[in-house]
């Protein structure tokens, strides 16, 4: 019994297949065909969208980005390997009708193009919700760092250059000392294993080179005011990822629960997720345009300014409050252990004595009131509630009771938070392991922005291409 066997190599053949056979009607590759020309990309801002009427015809910008596109759904991103691919891959050949642009041509696109790329992708989930994919009643909000082009040798902080500027003037010093050794002893008494005058002043002259690097650096860092500086991306910063400290981006989602598509993205170099749950709720539901939409997000975007941003746009936020309080860390009462009484405006202490309002001021832009008793002083449990000699104050925002309703939703349904998880963060685990996405190829926020508004787009046509099927998809495009 013999083998399958293939057809053979030298066979002449008078009526060859056409290219088109290769490639079956459910294959991916007919909608990103199909999708790049449904769409408009001079009205994206794709340049070369009209071509010049002299001069060298450049590259059509929808086959470059049929290339991207294709290579982003799967795992081919770097622009040399797409021109092998190019080469080589019967799909590619299929999509770019055996068009074969070089690895300079097909990277200067996607550099030169950053808001057009973004502008594909929101294409592409409006026609999600064209096809009715997002529910529009809950989304997840979720940061998550990815390696930047920038390795942490060449990231430097104040108290990096300063340390580096310290070991390095111990260091002249210690030449300095061997000079003068040198000086007061013969060069054959010193034995071969002592380093001559002439390599300790090569040493010495290396020091004081990077000496005057760090002290440069460190003058950059002080004028523009930022905590870090980085060479090689300028615009990335050392940021904790998992167990370890990266040179990384934050970049944030926002995912809505029906299917777990991405409904909006963008990243940032801030090390924390604070300040952005506004923004992404906002653009979330820009796109969704829900009449009551619900954000859940965790404990990393608990800000009472951004709560309240949320509510005026008609979005009901649900975060967890951190406990930060660090008369938890001293086994002290926290403000927890205190009740507070909205109608008298006062809070009642562990021991039953209530705190009454006393003035107010401005911390950080916000209005605080304070709330003390005189009956500190004479309490059994006051060396289990403050270090204070005179007596407990507790702080209170003006605005708290929207911070109150929101802890008292999350009592109420328990469950969000292991809902949220669910949600927002298969994404990031499926862009970082299934698609191998975790890090950037590009430098600068408005170019990293738009390499992940690509990985977006083939997370999201991943997801699309299981649940409703390609026929399908082509079909939505009219």
């Amino acid at each position: 019994m013999g083998y399958i066997e293939g057809s053979d190599r030298d066979q002449q053949v008078f009526f060859p297949e056409a290219l088109d056979d290769y490639v079956r009607a459910e294959n991916p590759v007919r909608f990103l065909d199909a999708f790049v020309t449904s769409l408009d990309l001079s009205a994206l801002g794709f340049q070369r969208a009209i071509p010049n009427e002299t001069g060298r015809p450049p590259y059509d910008p929808g086959d470059l980005l049929r290339l991207y596109l294709y290579g982003y759904l799967y795992r081919l991103r770097s622009s040399r390997k797409l021109e092998q691919e190019t080469h080589r891959n019967v799909e590619l050949i299929w999509l770019l009708r055996k068009l074969r642009p070089d690895f300079k041509t097909i990277a200067d696109f996607r550099r030169e193009n950053p808001q057009a790329l973004k502008a594909v992708c929101r294409a592409f989930t409006l026609l999600c919700k064209q096809l009715d994919l997002f529910g529009g009643e809950l989304v997840a909000i979720d940061g998550s760092k990815f390696r930047a082009v920038n390795s942490r040798q060449r990231n430097f902080s104040r108290p990096t250059l300063e340390r580096l500027l310290r070991r390095i003037d111990t260091r002249i010093a210690e030449y300095l000392r061997g000079l003068d050794s040198q000086d007061t002893q013969d060069q054959a008494e010193a034995g071969s294993a002592t380093p001559s005058a002439a390599d300790l002043r090569q040493k010495i002259d290396a020091l004081h080179t990077r000496h005057e690097r760090y002290t440069t650096l460190l003058a950059q860092l002080e004028a523009s005011g930022e905590t870090q500086i980085s060479l090689t991306d300028p615009e990335s910063r050392s940021m904790k990822a998992g167990a370890s400290t990266e040179v990384c981006y934050n970049v944030q989602t926002a995912v809505d629960a029906k299917h777990n598509l991405i409904v909006a993205n963008d990243v940032t170099n801030a090390p924390t997720d604070r300040e952005n749950l506004s923004a992404m709720a906002l653009a979330a539901n820009e796109v969704l345009e829900a009449p009551a939409l619900n954000a859940i997000a965790d404990m990393g975007y608990y800000s009472g300014p951004e709560v309240v941003a949320c509510l005026d746009a008609g979005i009901t936020p649900t975060v967890p409050r951190p406990l930060t309080s660090a008369n938890a860390k001293l086994g002290l009462f926290t403000k927890e252990d205190f009740t507070y009484d909205p109608a008298d405006d006062q809070y009642r202490c562990p021991a039953g004595e209530t705190l009454t309002y006393r003035f107010s001021t401005v911390e950080q832009g916000r209005g605080m009131r304070y709330y003390s008793t005189s009956a500190c002083s004479t309490c059994a449990l006051k060396p289990r509630c403050t270090r204070n000699k005179e007596s407990r104050r507790i702080t209170r925002w003006e605005q708290e009771a929207v911070l109150e309703a929101m802890e008292q939703r999350l009592q109420a349904k328990p469950e969000l938070g292991t809902r949220r998880k669910a949600i927002v963060e298969h994404p990031y685990g499926t862009m970082k392991r299934g698609m191998d996405q975790g890090y950037f190829l590009l430098r600068g926020l408005k170019k990293v922005r738009a390499e992940f508004s690509l990985t977006v787009l083939a997370y999201n046509m991943k997801r699309v291409i299981t649940l409703v099927g390609v026929p399908q998809m082509i079909a939505a495009l009219g």
